[in-house]
């Protein structure tokens, strides 16, 4: 304790004084010269450097408190003391610094604050509330944090309204929109519009039509606006008037009859001759075509010219792609629409005259009978009179007529494409220019007592060929009348394919089928799975079995046996359909065509495992998927 004693009597003066000790092996007299000597009363700061050391050791005298240095190396002391851990805990490099603060004058007493100049690491130290207290008041600090504040909030406002407008203008997950109307189905087929009645209406209800379909003769496309033309269709519409059930019209726009406006004028005028397929000045037939179905040369005369003739006598092929048939049907489409018509299927679309050149038409390389010769029409292939290219687009000018007259009209064809890529746009691939075409043998081939192909591959080529994205015409009335297959299991399983179904009031699908059953149609095809969701085969034969499942919403299991005995349900079953489902439907006679053992309830569980389905009878089962994990 030698070193504070002496550190003690050197603050003793009267003033205040400080300086820096030197580490261990300073001599007194260092110590004592810089204590004796003090410049003024104030604090001074005075660093001792390293080369003092140096001389201080040939000083005799030595402070008390340092160990010689001989016994330091002796023990090995000083490399505890010192450590290992760098350059700052060298005693060497070490600078200490002592402040003396004067005190009491009588006493000599004084404090002393020992400190590091930079052989240490000190803490920091803030300011003191009393130092934080000056500027409490202060007008510039006030302001500043006034403006601190205000920006806080206002930002955080902003940021507040901000969330709520991205909330509110952010485009929404829109609902799947229901179908439109045409596609809803079912649709009403009656006959001509010069014989509708009140009875018709009562028909329709029965099958929750959503149109019903007329045909208007072919010698009247033309004269829509003729009064009383017009009177037979407002009356057709008014028949309909208080109802959700759409008028649709069979069309028959591509020939006209010689007492037409358009044939008079055309006689009259040679420009209005290209709404026609007319040749002037010949002298023998232009080429070798008959008429449809005949044995006749498709050529009549009119004067000293020859026009295509294609159908009956006096009646002439229009070319549909010309300006002058555009404007002229499209003018009845638009008139049609605004007397109340919402639909409209053409007739003889196949048959549509596109043409500039009139090449001969070539013999049929697969004719259907090989008694035919070259004055029939069957020989030959028909090339060059039907399915012409740019059909599709031509039809599509017509389509975007009606619904330019309106949103919610459709536009179609009334008999099967046959060749579905003929109806699709040239520019468009797989786009078709009507709304719903009508292709394939299904329903004929559905049924059959004896189907000539699985009906499931039937049914799986005819939606691939027509698209896969296709809205089909399903048309009842092909639907052989004798089928052995119960009516009421065609129709619950043609109206869960997507499509729409055309029930003709005269077939046995109408006249063999209850309301109740049209009502669990309308009720099925509703639904978001049927509307908007996946069409699944499962592999079944001689069952016909698929899926509709929408994410989110109950799946249909549907099943159709067109044989005459029990079948089960013998297809693997995969990982994400349920072992048992609930019965949600069934044809009219699927217990009557049953045992005991196979008949089933309403809302009843059958196990696809164990289960066997009845004859010439449709089950739709109802499950929700198992998850996969």
């Amino acid at each position: 304790m030698n070193l504070f004693s002496r550190l003690i009597r050197l603050g003793g003066g009267a003033s205040k004084s400080s300086v820096t000790l030197p580490a261990p092996g300073v001599c007194d007299s260092t110590i004592n010269a810089a204590s004796e000597n003090p410049p003024d009363s104030t604090e001074v700061y005075k660093t001792i450097a390293e080369d003092t050391f140096a001389g201080a050791s040939s000083n005799p005298e030595k402070v008390d408190m340092v160990q010689d240095e001989k016994a330091a190396h002796a023990d090995g002391a000083d490399e505890q003391m010192l450590g290992s851990n760098g350059v700052e805990d060298k005693l060497a490099e070490r600078r200490d610094e002592v402040k003396f603060i004067k005190g009491d004058h009588q006493n000599g007493d004084a404090k002393i604050d020992i400190g590091t100049v930079n052989g240490g690491k000190p803490a920091f130290t803030g300011m003191s509330k009393e130092e934080l207290m000056k500027y409490a008041n202060d007008p510039f600090w006030v302001r500043l944090r006034w403006i601190f504040f205000v920006c806080f909030w206002a930002i955080w406002v902003g940021m507040l309204v901000g969330a709520i407008l991205i909330i509110i203008g952010a485009p929404k997950c829109a609902a799947p929109q229901p179908l439109p109307w045409y596609k809803r189905g079912p649709h009403a087929k009656f006959a001509s519009v010069e014989t509708c009645s009140p009875k018709d209406v009562a028909d329709a209800k029965k099958l929750v039509s959503a149109g019903a379909i007329y045909e208007l003769p072919a010698a009247l496309t033309y004269d829509v606006k003729k009064p009383e033309v017009e009177d037979k269709i407002k009356h057709l519409v008014a028949l309909y008037q208080g109802s959700d059930i759409r008028v649709i019209l069979d069309l028959t726009p591509n020939y006209v009859a010689k007492n037409s406006q358009l044939m008079q004028d055309a006689i009259a005028n040679p420009e209005m001759r290209s709404a026609f397929v007319w040749r002037s000045g010949a002298n023998v037939l232009p080429n070798n075509w008959l008429k449809v179905g005949g044995n006749r040369s498709a050529w009549e005369t009119v004067g000293d010219n020859y026009v295509l003739s294609q159908f009956e006598d006096g009646y002439y092929d229009l070319r549909m792609n010309s300006t002058i048939v555009r404007n002229e049907f499209g003018g009845v489409l638009k008139h049609l629409v605004a007397l109340g018509v919402r639909g409209f299927r053409l007739k003889n679309t196949k048959f549509f005259a596109l043409f500039d050149s009139l090449e001969d038409e070539r013999p049929s390389s697969s004719p259907k009978d090989f008694s035919l010769g070259p004055n029939e029409y069957g020989f030959y292939s028909h090339n060059q009179t039907t399915f012409l290219f740019g059909l599709g687009d031509v039809l599509y000018d017509y389509l975007s007529v009606v619904k330019n007259s309106s949103d919610e009209a459709f536009f179609s064809v009334a008999e099967d494409v046959m060749y579905p890529q003929t109806y699709q746009l040239s520019r468009v691939p797989g786009a078709y220019g009507i709304d719903l075409p009508m292709y394939g043998n299904f329903v004929k081939v559905l049924s059959k007592s004896k189907p000539d192909t699985p009906l499931q591959k039937e049914l799986e080529n005819t939606l691939a060929l027509s698209g896969n994205d296709s809205w089909l015409q399903w048309n009842f009335a092909d639907i052989y009348v004798d089928t052995p297959q119960d009516p009421s299991a065609l129709a619950l399983f043609l109206s869960l394919l997507p499509g729409v179904p055309v029930v003709a009031v005269d077939a046995v699908a109408y006249q063999n089928v209850t309301k109740n059953t049209y009502e669990q149609i309308t009720t099925l095809r509703k639904t978001a799975s049927y509307m908007h969701g996946n069409l699944i085969f499962y592999q079944a034969d001689p069952l016909v079995a698929f899926s509709r499942i929408k994410s989110g919403n109950p799946g249909y299991f549907v099943i159709f046996n067109p044989t005459e005995l029990p079948q089960a349900s013998n297809f693997t079953i995969p990982d994400n359909l349920p072992d048992k489902m609930t019965v949600s439907y069934f044809s009219e006679h699927y217990n009557v065509n049953t045992d005991s053992s196979g008949q089933v309830a309403h809302a009843g569980r059958v196990n696809l495992k164990e289960f066997k389905v009845a004859p010439h009878s449709s089950i739709i089962l109802t499950y929700v998927p198992v998850n996969a994990d």
